[in-house]
């Protein structure tokens, strides 16, 4: 079975691309290694390139395995913590 490619929109692609340095930053700014965020995050050196590169291509628990080893790991509840949009439009349906 030939899997599906991932399309993004160049705009998407610049917050992905944006993550991906703050990942990246975050990991320097602890002076861990690739090899080191690698290894405690059980993922393949090249993979956390691609996570630093904010590839879309790259599993989402990767990306968590990274922040976890980084201690970063309750911004991941902050994804789609704030909803406005669909608030919005639940109270459109409300009226």
């Amino acid at each position: 079975m030939k899997s599906k490619k991932n399309i993004i929109f160049p705009k998407h692609q610049e917050i992905m691309e944006s993550l991906g340095e703050n990942i990246k930053l975050a990991r320097k700014r602890r002076k861990l290694t690739t090899l080191q965020v690698s290894e405690r995050a059980d993922i393949n050196r090249s993979t956390l390139y691609q996570i630093e590169k904010g590839s879309p291509s790259v599993a989402i628990g990767a990306y968590f395995n990274v922040l976890r080893t980084l201690g970063l790991q309750d911004d991941f509840l902050k994804l789609a913590a704030d909803d406005i949009y669909g608030r919005k439009l639940q109270d459109l349906g409300l009226l």
